[in-house]
């Protein structure tokens, strides 16, 4: 799945949010310091004015470029820049005042002051945030898309340039692989490391964090359309320049910019900044009602697991997320603590061929597993807890981080991704889910790893926000029935 980038003011609305914050803190100071202590929203012409403010702000967003390479400007430039911001602001806000006959009952006391104090605040808090920024920005694993040329010896050199000067901040460089050798004459071109055709690279691209794949070659040289459908299978966007062009029959295209280059964007399915900005919204409100939910559990179901079998509450595993990314994955723990050295003496039970999965009937690893039921069913404490999915409850907390998303696909261990074909790849294209459209149609039952594949891909395909509300739904609807639990 591939996310259009943010454009326009929305790119940089965390600064819009903060100026509006603190230009309210600062009218509210400057009151107490020319007014007294007081709440001057209790006054009717100060709380319009308030509100008034806020609609000027709105509007210089909107209408200039306020917040235009905001992370590239100097100290200097932000001078001058947040000088134009708050006198644009007043401006108008002045202008509305001499409108409706406003503006002697102002104080100008009280006006200054808050210009005065709010143009420093807001400097400071400027610079205060694109430090975060920048710094969160130096992270590999977080807030950057690992991108991966594909482009000839001739024109390595040049790309890896222009990236490094237009795109430094918003992507890392996994590597250049030069389609016309078969063996690198370099190893490093700009201290990124190159491959060459021949060194396997659909094999190498599975088992990296490869987010997208960025082509740029000579006309004369042949387009890989096979390669880019074994990419597109694999679920990695491709970007590639125009003068690259060639049809493919699989994903959706757009026309969009990467690292300065105008290319044609093909990925499975391709969505708004907005429907993003909505889908982690309703997982931060999920994973708040999630994480009181499993505080709520854990008085009940902690003395019940320790009891039974001493040592840790929640049990953490190192899961596969998004295009490869690794991920500490919480659940409360069901099994015994020698749960995993006894996997391998049970794999020949795993009702998933190939071991893509490992899913079992009467797992003897769980807790209270034999303790039986009138019918010789497992009756144990962890049996309770995955039949009725609590287990799964400490996961919100990954939500809340944004490792994982309330729907999603399931995130495999690392042996089990090790195992995947290119084409399975797919299911890790977007981010990892609590629930998905494979565990609502059939859960357990469904013991063909190449059906859960067809199931997550569909999902993928066919995302929308509706589709993720009628999932949650149904997810409720399935685990009070325990349809396909085990």
């Amino acid at each position: 799945m591939h996310e259009r980038k943010l454009e326009g003011w929305l790119k940089h609305w965390d600064f819009t949010l903060l100026d509006l914050i603190f230009l309210q803190v600062c009218f509210v100071l400057s009151y107490w310091l020319t007014k007294g202590f007081g709440n001057p929203y209790r006054i009717v012409l100060y709380r319009y004015q308030a509100i008034v403010l806020v609609f000027c702000q709105a509007l210089v967003v909107l209408f200039t470029d306020s917040y235009k390479n905001i992370l590239k400007r100097s100290l200097y430039q932000e001078i001058f820049a947040t000088f134009r911001y708050v006198t644009y602001v007043m401006l108008i806000d002045l202008v509305y005042l001499f409108l409706v006959h406003q503006i002697s009952l102002i104080s100008r006391l009280h006006t200054g002051t808050m210009v005065l104090m709010f143009f420093f605040v807001s400097l400071g808090v400027r610079q205060l945030n694109k430090l975060r920024l920048l710094k969160t920005r130096s992270n590999v694993r977080t807030g950057r898309r690992s991108m991966l040329i594909i482009t000839s010896s001739r024109l390595a050199q040049e790309v890896v340039d222009h990236f490094k000067e237009n795109a430094a901040g918003d992507m890392k460089l996994t590597g250049v692989v030069l389609m016309d050798q078969a063996s690198p004459d370099v190893r490093r071109i700009g201290g990124i490391p190159t491959m060459g055709r021949g060194d396997n690279i659909l094999h190498q691209i599975g088992k990296m964090w490869v987010d997208e794949v960025f082509i740029y070659q000579p006309e004369n040289m042949p387009y890989p359309e096979e390669f880019v459908e074994s990419l597109l299978l694999m679920g990695i966007t491709v970007h590639y320049c125009l003068s690259a062009l060639n049809h493919s029959g699989s994903g959706m295209q757009e026309m969009e910019k990467v690292g300065g280059y105008k290319v044609l964007t093909n990925s499975l399915r391709i969505v708004s900044v907005r429907q993003m900005l909505l889908k982690r919204l309703m997982d931060i409100c999920g994973g708040i009602v999630g994480c009181i939910m499993t505080g709520i559990f854990f008085i009940f179901v902690a003395p019940a697991i320790y009891i039974k079998s001493p040592g840790p509450i929640f049990f953490k595993q190192e899961r596969v997320g998004q295009n490869g990314k690794t991920f500490q994955m919480y659940k409360f723990r069901s099994m015994y603590m020698d749960a995993e050295k006894r996997k391998k003496e049970l794999e020949e039970q795993n009702k998933i061929e190939g071991g893509m999965m490992f899913k079992m009937d009467d797992d003897p690893r769980i807790i209270g597993s034999e303790k039986k039921d009138k019918n010789g069913r497992p009756c144990g404490i962890g049996n309770f807890i995955r039949n009725t999915s609590i287990d799964e409850f400490p996961q919100f907390w990954n939500v809340l981080k944004g490792e994982m998303s309330l729907v999603g696909t399931r995130p495999p261990t690392l042996d089990e991704w090790n195992k995947y074909d290119l084409h399975h790849r797919v299911r890790m294209s977007i981010k990892p889910g609590i629930t998905g459209l494979w565990q609502i149609s059939g859960r357990s039952n469904i013991v063909d790893f190449e059906e859960v594949v067809r199931l997550d891909r569909e999902y993928i395909q066919n995302w929308s926000l509706e589709l993720d509300l009628r999932i949650l739904l149904k997810t409720v609807s399935v685990v009070l029935r325990h349809d396909g639990a085990s």
